[in-house]
């Protein structure tokens, strides 16, 4: 048979769409084409397949015309994904593996020129996509894509880490002879057991602060964002790094979200299964960066923190497209990425940490030193951050340096563990009462599920009032208030409560 069909999957965003490689051998001009919309990468699959066929020992069809199409032809396909189903359908066309057993099976992996297969990003991507539409068919990845693919529940993977692993699978068989032993390199993988306890960074070792860690712990039971302002080595950076470790434990279905984006960006690692992520950009990073482009669209630094730790420091540095491309995932846990010929969506439900000097000399308000920066210095400074991105964080702490005293003589204070419990405990009071973190409380959702006394209602109102506090502000006042109150164990929102939100939505002064 001069024609075969191999299946396999492009990644576009999240989505893993169908691909399937046709592969016809006829007639006329040795020649190879490669049609369906192949990108740089897959078009230089021609030469890997040529050569890892070779020297795999196999007959690769040198006088014939080689016809590849990647269908749909309107599907971007990039990276070299497609290589080992391009050279199964090859062999297949040409003979040397039964094509009627390649049924039932979706093949990735690039091919090196001795016919070893190398690991691709977005295996755990393609899984999902499998397990979300019910697809049931059997992956053969490389060695390391095989290992996070099997991470999704009721996946079938199998590992191979040759050409010839995966030839000797599919060699034609007699109905009489006994069944062939598999290869040596290829194997059924199942996922690895997870592991008991993940570790983060403990906040024991920020000593003092007090003000700052309650901040943190409210910030994790509720889902809030959060900006810290403080001098230099006021420990802001130790507080934000060490807030991953205050949000609940992920859940199976967190975890898979979040590594899926890790897979596609190629950072995924087994080592850090089930660990919240905690990205921290350079100030020098574009609003690409942060928010992903390119052609195909990959997901940028908001999305590869889904479920995790946006860590902003020296947030007034970053350009200001990029900050203002912060405003709209803030509020939706999406970002869509619109190009001329593709549009993808990325999950982006991040908590942002920012971290900030008050002045350019960092010193404005400080003990230890004192600022030579003008008003209209220090005004320009706190200025980069726009007025509707400052009104999108929950949270606004200042962080004042410790003296040296405190800082030697003072005790550990609590441990992440303990601190974590209470907010864990918190969340799901939330979770219970109306399946979602305060911080995703909408519209109407925020008037039945605040439970606010009278008494609070009238004091908010009479401080918004006299603050100038938008509805956003006020509204964001009022999830704080409510996770204040899931912390205290109380069901209705209180006039404390709301007293001691309002402390966290200060402005930033000139």
């Amino acid at each position: 048979m001069s024609l075969s069909l191999v299946q396999s999957r492009a990644l576009l965003g999240l989505d893993a769409s169908a691909v399937t490689v046709e592969v016809h051998l006829a007639n006329g001009l040795p020649s190879f084409t490669l049609v369906g919309l192949a990108d740089v990468e897959v078009k230089e699959a021609r030469e890997r397949v040529r050569s890892a066929i070779q020297n795999s020992g196999l007959e690769f069809p040198h006088n014939k015309r080689i016809t590849v199409n990647l269908a749909p032809a309107d599907l971007p396909k990039d990276s070299g994904r497609f290589d080992l189903p391009i050279a199964l359908g090859i062999l297949a066309a040409s003979g040397q593996i039964d094509a009627a057993r390649l049924a039932g099976y979706e093949f990735a992996g690039e091919l090196s020129l001795s016919g070893e297969l190398r690991p691709v990003r977005g295996a755990l991507a393609m899984s999902l996509a499998l397990h979300a539409s019910r697809v049931v068919t059997q992956l053969v990845l490389p060695p390391g894509s095989a290992e996070e693919a099997a991470l999704v529940p009721d996946a079938q993977v199998y590992s191979a880490r040759h050409l010839l692993d995966v030839v000797q699978h599919f060699l034609p068989q007699d109905d009489n002879a006994p069944p062939a032993e598999p290869a040596a390199g290829w194997s059924r993988v199942t996922a690895a057991p997870q592991p008991e306890l993940v570790r983060y960074l403990d906040l024991a070792d920020v000593k003092g602060q007090l003000g700052a860690k309650r901040a943190l712990e409210i910030a994790a039971a509720g889902g809030h964002s959060l900006l810290l302002m403080g001098p230099p080595g006021s420990g802001k950076s130790m507080l934000a790094q060490r807030f991953a470790g205050l949000l609940p434990t992920m859940t199976t279905l967190e975890a898979l979200q979040s590594a899926a984006v890790a897979s596609l960006g190629g950072r995924f690692s087994l080592d850090k299964w089930a660990q919240r992520p905690t990205c921290s950009p350079h100030h020098t990073a574009s609003a690409v960066a942060l928010v992903g482009g390119g052609s195909p669209p990959r997901p940028g630094e908001i999305s590869l923190a889904h479920h995790g730790v946006l860590f902003l420091d020296e947030l007034p540095e970053f350009p200001r497209a990029a900050l203002e491309a912060l405003r709209e995932p803030l509020e939706s846990g999406v970002i869509t990425i619109s190009r001329a010929a593709r549009r993808a969506e990325f999950p982006a439900r991040f908590q942002l940490i920012g971290a900030m000097n008050p002045c350019p000399c960092g010193y404005l308000g400080s003990k230890q030193k004192v600022c030579r920066c003008t008003p209209d210095q220090v005004a320009r400074y706190q200025s980069k951050l726009s007025g509707p991105l400052v009104d999108r964080i929950d949270l606004h702490v200042e962080v004042p340096a410790l003296p040296a005293a405190d800082l030697l003589q003072a005790a550990a204070g609590e441990a992440t563990a303990v601190i974590r419990a209470r907010c864990t405990a918190a969340r799901e009071r939330a979770m219970a009462r109306q399946g979602k973190a305060n911080q995703a409380l909408q519209g109407q959702e925020i008037d039945h599920y605040l439970l606010l006394d009278d008494a609070a209602a009238k004091f908010l109102n009479l401080a918004a009032a006299r603050l100038g506090w938008s509805a956003r502000s006020t509204h964001r006042a009022l999830k704080v208030a409510r996770t204040i109150a899931d912390l205290a164990g109380a069901s209705s929102t209180q006039v404390t409560h709301v007293a001691e939100a309002m402390q966290y939505r200060r402005a930033l002064r000139a």
